[in-house]
């Protein structure tokens, strides 16, 4: 990248950390804004927060088992360090939902600092870099998975990611041994945070190989970061392989579609902004400016990296990393741009003019682009449809306490709807179906538990939630129902008043307690189910799991893809 160009901008822009400062203060500005209008965090984090009270009961080692996430429990064969970090947290005292609230944000804020250098480094400008962390701490897409409750593990490993990045840079382009060293610790550090975000980690290294060394001596480099980052993680992996097997991680890998996208997917999220007409648009056009405006520099590293990162990660909050630089190129190509020469009054006065008038659509777009990020951290509507959901509120935690004060400890649950991630955690009760964790399992179970979830959880009659279970065979002693607005799989539902109705009507169930918007029901009795019934509800129901299953993916939960704007049930809350 070339140093900067002549903006004629006011010196104070050519401060970094006037830029990183402002960027913090819009992170920190988004994150107060979504924590007063979430008294209960968005999405959920109750198997994280499990799995860190299991390593508390362990004494610090790694646990075997995760229990009550499906009959059995789940493997603990995810990366272990952010577990074992919050596990810390709570044993100093912290309280659990405060934390899933809290630490996100904060986490954020520090994550801006790698970046700013990684895009600075990469660059060569102070005010193209300064633009790039502002519109990261304000997109959508990352401030998804980040400021929302699995922040608490995911934030870390993009603070350790953009860390990694910034020294890889430093070392393929000075070969120094410092560089090599903070890049093996970073990555063992990376492999024991985040599966997903290693992959990028790695694949991003190779693109800046090729773009900054490209020698034998920076391949042995590479190397031996890759290898340096892999002992290190040592205790985990073989944690998993002797536990669990190889077949573990392969089949962890394998419910999540691999690291290489189709065309047909890949054109679906770059062009779905464009169809549906709504504010995540901007980013995705100033990107592809971006991209024309390098291309016609001949300065390909950051299109290339964009290019790689869209066709390996099923995620946009690895190609956003080169894809804010990309936005903010463009922005700034619009303050350098000559207006051209002139000398006679009525030139220069209609080139001051419209310089001033570029100058502020730039603060209008980029002050746009800080609203979204808002508005979109409040849980409002931004283009298809609520952002940030929870998947609790306070009738779920009265319901939560009565099931774990008033119902034996070896109860089986089948819980409707995705207050089912945090219902383990807050009643120690086992949850028959359940998608969270089991990826760790067999890609088949995986797939099963996440069929069942889905047909169950959007069953309104009772006669749809008799048929459901009994065709997959589930027994469970309690149904947990939410009587009004819930989640599933992130996709927010409306409960029919016939739901709770057509349950208390019924010999079968036996209404055992209930809130404003959740109901237990004991399940007390068999009902007989024609032939004729049950097939059209599974027909009902298969149709429902299709249009689920093969919908894009975008996360855990209502959080927008921003290259396609519709929500995902591919991702579970685990490696993802």
């Amino acid at each position: 990248m070339q140093a900067d160009r002549q903006s004629s901008l006011h010196p104070v822009f050519n401060d970094g950390r006037v830029w990183l400062v402002s960027a913090m203060i819009v992170s920190l500005i988004i994150s107060a804004v979504y924590y007063i209008t979430h008294p209960y965090p968005a999405y959920g984090a109750g198997l994280f927060l499990a799995m860190a009270d299991q390593i508390q009961a362990t004494g610090y080692h790694f646990p075997t088992t995760i229990p009550h996430y499906t009959l059995g429990g789940v493997p603990f064969a995810y990366p272990p360090l952010q577990f074992f970090v919050v596990a810390v947290l709570l044993d100093l005292g912290a309280d659990p939902l405060l934390l899933t609230r809290v630490l996100p944000g904060s986490i954020i804020a520090l994550y801006l600092i790698p970046f700013y250098a990684l895009a600075k480094e990469i660059l060569g400008s102070v005010q193209i870099a300064g633009l790039a962390t502002v519109i990261l701490a304000a997109t959508p897409d990352v401030l998804s998975w980040h400021l929302s409750a699995g922040g608490i593990v995911r934030a870390p490993a993009y603070l350790l990611l953009l860390t990694g990045l910034y020294s890889g840079v430093r070392l393929f382009k000075t070969g120094q041994r410092q560089w090599l060293a903070s890049s093996v610790v970073l990555f063992g550090l990376m492999v024991l945070s985040h599966p997903t975000y290693t992959s990028f980690f790695a694949t991003s290294y190779l693109l800046l190989y090729v773009a900054y060394d490209r020698s034998l001596l920076g391949l042995v480099r590479g190397a031996s970061v890759a290898a340096g980052g892999f002992i290190l993680a040592a205790p985990w992996w073989t944690h998993v392989l002797n536990n669990y097997g190889m077949a573990t991680i392969t089949g962890a890998a394998a419910t999540h579609e691999g690291l290489i996208n189709e065309l047909p997917l890949i054109i679906a999220r770059l062009s779905g902004p464009f169809h549906a007409g709504n504010a995540i648009l901007v980013w995705n056009v100033l990107i592809f400016v971006g991209i024309a405006v390098l291309l016609w520099r001949r300065e390909g590293v950051l299109p290339a990296w964009f290019a790689l990162a869209v066709l390996v990660m099923n995620e946009p909050r690895f190609p956003l990393v080169p894809g804010v630089m990309l936005a903010a190129v463009a922005l700034h190509s619009l303050l350098t741009h000559q207006l051209g020469d002139g000398t006679d009054a009525d030139w220069q006065q209609w080139r001051s003019v419209a310089r001033w008038g570029i100058r502020g659509s730039v603060v209008v777009v980029v002050g746009f682009m800080i609203f979204v990020g808002g508005v979109y951290a409040s849980g409002s509507l931004v283009g298809g449809g609520p952002s940030m959901v929870s998947f609790i509120d306070d009738d779920d935690m009265t319901t939560m306490d009565w099931v774990q004060n008033e119902t034996p400890p070896d109860a089986k649950f089948v819980v409707l709807g995705d207050a089912g991630e945090w219902f383990p955690y807050f009643t120690d009760r086992t949850m028959l179906v359940g998608r969270w964790g089991v990826e760790w399992t067999t890609p088949a179970e995986y797939r099963a538990q996440l069929t069942k979830y889905w047909e169950l959880s959007t069953c309104h009659t009772e006669q749809c939630l008799t048929e459901t279970l009994h065709r997959h065979n589930v027994n469970p002693e309690y149904v947990y129902v939410p009587t009004e607005q819930y989640a599933a799989l992130g996709i927010v539902q409306h409960q029919p008043p016939s739901m709770r109705q057509t349950l208390v009507d019924s010999e079968r169930y036996q209404l055992e307690h209930e809130s404003e918007g959740a109901a237990v029901f004991r399940v007390v009795g068999e009902q007989d189910i024609t032939r004729e019934n049950s097939s059209h509800s599974q027909s009902t129901s298969s149709r429902r799991t299709t249009t689920a299953i093969t919908t894009e993916n975008v996360g855990d939960g209502v959080a927008f893809d921003q290259f396609n704007q519709r929500p995902s049930t591919k991702h579970s809350t685990g490696p993802r």
